[in-house]
């Protein structure tokens, strides 16, 4: 016996209602083995770890942590933006205030960028099609205002001064000064510094920093002899440059200490959440102020034009390796091995 046909008119109106849900006849086919096949967050998460870089997971890993203990059992198809959202303002309010602390939103901001990073590699690997991914719908918190600037000559001047005569170990300390100053680097650049990557003889160093970036950042000789002073007089098994007295290499909690002590011995560090970013943007205003903005963005190493950029301008004025030394040469009052004697690109 036959089954009578559905009307034209049903027929018709069920294609609406599929395409409105963005379904297809195919996804109803297949929708129980589907789920039966979708895992739970706390099975994805380590698939997600092991596919992204190093630096990602070490800036999820916490949060991967925090969603796996809240939601771990939950199938990824079963979470709602309307929980992401509480999670986040839960997070938010019980997070430690920190001298810089900007009252969480960086916490809520990470734990969202988690999500996203979990969930976009579950639609990449067709575990879930991207209607079914929550995270994308949750929007991060707007960041606050930058209120970083550039020092004045006088406050760099105190800086310098209390890394030098302060702490357990004053000449590390304003090395780790000068340096920062000197190149514009990022903690990372600091951090990642490596004996084979200084070149005394035409006084470059390499700095590696955000998502495995490498550039060659000129410094002054007077910074080179002591960086290979530096590493000479504190023998270890570290290829890392910043190095302890017993030969370990420095991590960011030496940036922490330096900080910590300078908000105790100077009320404007304190108040004002000074930091090693506040050097960068020292050296950069001042090159931009007097070099412009091409030699400003090489001494970044912001060399490759954003998507947003103004103007097509941006692609024909990038600057040189020499021409950063010029600018070198005249904030430290150093001549340099890549100029010429007349101060002008070698």
């Amino acid at each position: 016996m036959e089954l009578a046909k559905p009307p034209l008119v049903d027929l018709t109106l069920a294609r609406q209602v599929i395409a409105r849900l963005g379904i297809t006849a195919q996804d109803l086919l297949l929708a129980e083995d589907t789920e039966a096949a979708v895992p739970t967050i706390a099975e994805f998460i380590p698939v997600v770890s092991a596919a992204v870089s190093p630096n990602t997971r070490k800036v999820y890993v916490y949060y991967w942590r925090k969603i796996e203990e809240r939601w771990g059992d939950r199938r990824l198809d079963q979470l709602l933006p309307s929980e992401i959202k509480e999670f986040s303002y839960e997070l938010r309010t019980k997070v430690v205030q920190r001298r810089n602390a900007r009252g969480g939103l960086s916490t809520s901001e990470h734990l969202i960028g988690a999500l996203r990073c979990l969930y976009h590699h579950a639609v990449l690997d067709g575990v879930i099609p991207q209607r079914h991914n929550p995270a994308i719908r949750v929007n991060k918190p707007r960041r606050q205002p930058n209120d970083r600037r550039a020092l004045s000559a006088g406050m760099l001047a105190v800086i310098r001064s209390v890394a030098s005569e302060s702490g357990n170990d004053p000449e590390l300390d304003l090395l780790i000064i000068d340096l920062h100053w000197e190149t514009a680097a990022r903690r990372q650049g600091g951090t990642n510094l490596q004996v084979d990557e200084l070149d005394p003889e035409n006084c470059v160093v390499g700095l590696r920093e955000k998502a495995g970036s490498f550039r060659w950042q000129p410094v002054s000789p007077s910074l080179m002899r002591r960086l290979v002073k530096h590493v000479e007089s504190r023998p270890g098994i570290t290829n890392k440059v910043l190095r302890y007295r017993d030969g370990r290499p420095i991590t960011y909690r030496r940036y922490d200490y330096i900080w910590r002590r300078m908000a105790q011995q100077v009320p404007a560090v304190a108040n004002e959440h000074i930091s090693t970013h506040w050097l960068r943007y020292t050296t950069l205003t001042w090159v931009e102020r007097r070099f412009g903005f091409g030699v400003a963005r090489a001494f970044a190493g912001h060399q490759t034009p954003r998507p947003f950029d103004s103007s097509v301008t941006t692609t024909y004025i990038r600057a040189g390796l020499d021409e950063v030394a010029v600018a070198l040469a005249a904030m430290t009052g150093e001549g340099h091995p890549l100029t010429s004697t007349d101060g002008r690109p070698g």
